[in-house]
């Protein structure tokens, strides 16, 4: 290199500095030295042998730390000094020299060949040290780590500390377990070790450095979740010798709640009874200690389900309409509130002026919820909140005038990791649960009372083996923190945050096929009052998966999926998109439709004859050449849908639609139309049946009716979800196309089927006279009368 780039600095001057410079950004192995220390116990010879341009010099001052101690009586083996490497003859030479035999020589080195290889083929015994095995190398993969010292540099480097040692740490903690039993653990381990223990680690400690840092003594840890943070923190603050301490607390967000919980506004006991998922009226009566008999005006609909707007509010004016009810209400809320306070005072947390909370995270609902109720109870305590991430959600926390600060991200900035820890937090949230049901309540003397918890052993089992994971890693972190005092802080580095913000988006977005499935098959239980458990991979969204882009997943809710990165990783072309997208590779508006997007419409009609406004998805055509729309709709008296499936002219092959219903007291029924008989008899508005499950939709509003209540076997349907599986073959806009040719006997046989179900629904409303005033306006139609 031209001297001018360095100022003219003499070569005995650069040398130096890059001897510093080297000396600074290594670290001893710790491993290594204590294997040195182990040798030298057993009075075996250490030599090392080092392809280097060092002199040896240089060598010493890079050796000279207090982890290795003494190498004095150490012999070293410099390819520099022999002119050979490892893998071209250095070890023919150490073998000389030590006038050793090659069995009586146990080698440790990393590099495959010159470590490895080459010894071995000699007769030296070795033991390869591989720091990266393929797996983790796919994770750095989907990190966008590289993992070639002379590729790209790494994303995320810090002027100083470079990635903190994360990669390598994490290859550490990784490889520090013991053999498990089932591959399944061993999947468990490595998402602990390699993902939430990185994260985990630097959002602990960040939580005791802030703690440090503001005087506050102690942190609050809600459970279920604190039983692991707070064990986290305190590990972090011994590292580093601050006086923190972390200790666990009871808190839910349904215990306060119902806490806070205003028993005379109807608006706020409507939004307390639809927060819990799939309620009957008698569920939510009991969540809230009353018994039926105290609400005689919904004695008559004790097992309906709460599932739209319209039973909310009946539920809600009937707790809310007389003064005996609200009072009773108020009662119940006053006594969980106290109940609530209660348990606070005797762990300790009102003992101060301000109270921090701890927890993952996303819209500080419990601290906004804890801090309503402490002020209703005119209790002069502030509640603060740190936690691992929170979304747009917690404006409403700083409205109130509390402190809440996000580590990984904060109120919904940067919005890619907000957005993606927000979507899918539930594997975060279950990996570091304690194995436990959630708070419902408290007993009069301040003991929690649990929810039931619908885990398996072997979830039990998985996650107690990742958390074993997330604490060998900080075990990892800090037995260098502890070894070298100057170990750096990387919760003050915007570097380390991004870095570790990557590790958890990335593993969220783009989950491996083998943790797809591991995690899938684990259960979330709702525990708001409601028995309702789900997989985070639902079974009913298995057999659409063939059927799913990624804008599919995209339009996905919360309830149809909480991890949507588990689906696409369980088809691997769906999967192979979703990481590119992820990647930045492919714009999403790249898989959609050329032309002008168009939707799938569903209407519902109610009771009273009125159409209401349509529910849209977009169309979309996936890898297979195949679409998928699901929409959900809720209203108490719900008789038909229509399903403008494809949204504009098309040939239309209908796999499958299923409508899962909720009619009132019955249980969820699940409806499906899949057959040609299913779909002969129904009604087709500017679209035509052409037989088997073909259909010809001749506009953008053409639309095929189901009559869903009457297939339900009930008056009316209360909500809805319906799923579509097909396939499409656009026609032209202009309708100029020509029709396919229809099945004769198809059409005769959906028209009798028709007229059979159109009796039999007249019949049954109105009994002969009903089929009697049918046939008239028949005989009017055919006779020309327009009346």
């Amino acid at each position: 290199m031209p001297d001018a780039l360095f100022g003219g600095a003499p070569l005995e001057q650069l040398v130096e500095a890059e001897v510093r410079l080297e000396r600074e950004l290594t670290v001893v192995d710790l491993d290594i030295a204590e294997t040195i220390r182990a040798a030298r116990k057993q009075d075996i010879e250490v030599v090392l042998v080092s392809d280097t341009y060092f002199t040896e010099d240089h060598l010493s001052l890079l050796l000279d730390r207090p982890e290795l101690g003494p190498l004095e009586d150490v012999r070293i083996f410099r390819s520099h000094q022999h002119g050979a490497g490892k893998a071209s003859g250095l070890w023919n030479i150490v073998l000389r020299d030590l006038g050793r035999s090659p069995e009586q020589i146990v080698h440790i080195g990393d590099n495959r060949v010159a470590d490895d290889e080459v010894p071995a083929g000699l007769g030296i015994r070795t033991v390869h040290y591989r720091r990266l095995d393929d797996a983790y190398l796919d994770v750095l993969e989907r990190e966008h780590e590289p993992v070639d010292p002379f590729g790209d540099p790494a994303p995320d480097l810090d002027d100083r500390h470079g990635d903190f040692g994360l990669t390598s740490l994490r290859a550490k903690a990784l490889h520090s377990g013991v053999e498990h039993a089932t591959s399944t653990l061993d999947i468990a381990w490595r998402y602990g070790a390699l993902v939430l223990g990185p994260v985990l680690t630097g959002f602990a400690e960040w939580a005791a450095e802030r703690a440090h840092q503001t005087g506050t003594a102690v942190l609050w840890c809600p459970m279920r979740e604190g039983e692991l943070l707070s064990e986290l923190i305190n590990a972090a603050a011994r590292a580093r010798g601050w006086n923190v301490e972390a200790r666990v607390i009871w808190l839910s967000r349904f215990a306060t709640s119902l806490a806070g919980l205003d028993p005379l506004d109807t608006d706020a006991v409507h939004a307390f009874i639809r927060t819990g998922y799939r309620l009957t009226v008698r569920q939510a009566l009991a969540v809230l200690e009353l018994q039926p008999g105290e609400v005689p005006g919904l004695a008559t609909e004790l097992d309906t389900v709460i599932d739209n707007g319209d039973i909310a509010d009946r539920v809600a004016r009937a707790l809310t309409e007389t003064p005996h009810l609200t009072n009773r209400l108020a009662v119940t809320v006053t006594a969980a509130r106290e109940r609530l306070i209660g348990h606070l005072r005797d762990a300790g947390a009102l003992d101060g002026a301000e109270l921090t909370l701890v927890d993952l995270g996303w819209g500080g609902t419990i601290q906004r919820q804890l801090a309503r109720t402490l002020e209703i109870a005119a209790l002069d305590v502030r509640v603060s909140g740190l936690y691992l991430a929170t979304d747009a959600r917690v404006e409403r926390v700083h409205l109130a005038g509390l402190r809440a600060e996000g580590y990984l991200a904060q109120a919904g900035a940067p919005a890619h990791i907000a957005a993606t820890v927000a979507r899918s937090p539930e594997i975060v949230e279950q990996c570091v649960n304690a194995p436990c049901g959630s708070l419902i309540g408290f007993t009069e003397d301040g003991a929690p009372v649990l929810g039931d918890t619908a885990d398996s052993p072997s979830q039990n089992a998985e996650r107690r083996t990742v958390q074993d994971g997330v604490r060998a890693f900080q075990r990892t972190w800090n037995r260098y923190a502890a070894a070298d005092a100057a170990w750096p802080l990387p919760a003050a580095s915007p570097a380390a945050r991004n870095r570790l913000a990557r590790i958890l988006a990335s593993a969220l977005e783009s989950p491996t096929p083998d943790e797809a499935a591991v995690f899938g098959n684990w259960t979330h239980e709702d525990n708001f009052g409601s028995a309702e458990v789900t997989t985070l991979l639902p079974a009913d969204l298995r057999p659409a998966i063939p059927y799913l882009s990624p804008g599919d997943l995209a339009d996905l809710g919360m309830r149809d999926s909480f991890w949507p990165g588990l689906i696409a990783a369980s088809d691997t072309g769906l999967g192979a998109l979703a990481r590119a997208i992820a990647d930045g590779a492919i714009d999403p508006e790249a898989l959609e439709p050329a032309g002008e997007p168009y939707e799938t419409r569903l209407r519902y009609r109610t009771a009273d004859d009125h159409w209401h406004e349509p529910i849209r998805r977009r169309v979309r055509i996936n890898h297979n050449g195949l679409s998928f729309a699901r929409l959900s709709f809720e209203h108490h008296d719900t008789v038909d849908i229509s399903l403008a499936i494809p949204g504009r002219p098309a040939i239309v092959r209908v796999d499958w639609i299923e409508a899962r219903v909720l009619t009132g007291r019955r249980r969820e029924q699940v409806l499906r139309w899949d057959r040609p008989e299913d779909f002969v008899g129904l009604h087709y508005a500017e679209c035509r049946y052409l037989g088997g499950n073909l259909m010809e939709f001749d506009s953008p509003h053409a639309a095929v009716w189901l009559p869903i209540a009457r297939r339900a076997g009930a008056p009316v349907v209360s909500s809805g979800q319906i799923s579509i599986a097909f396939a499409m073959l656009p026609q032209s806009m202009t309708g100029m196309a020509p029709r396919m040719p229809v099945d004769r006997r198809a059409a005769r046989a959906a028209r009798a089927l028709r007229l059979t179900g159109r009796l039999r629904e007249e019949y049954r409303t109105a009994g002969v006279k009903g089929v009697a005033a049918g046939a008239q306006r028949v005989a009017r139609r055919k006779l020309g009368d327009g009346s």
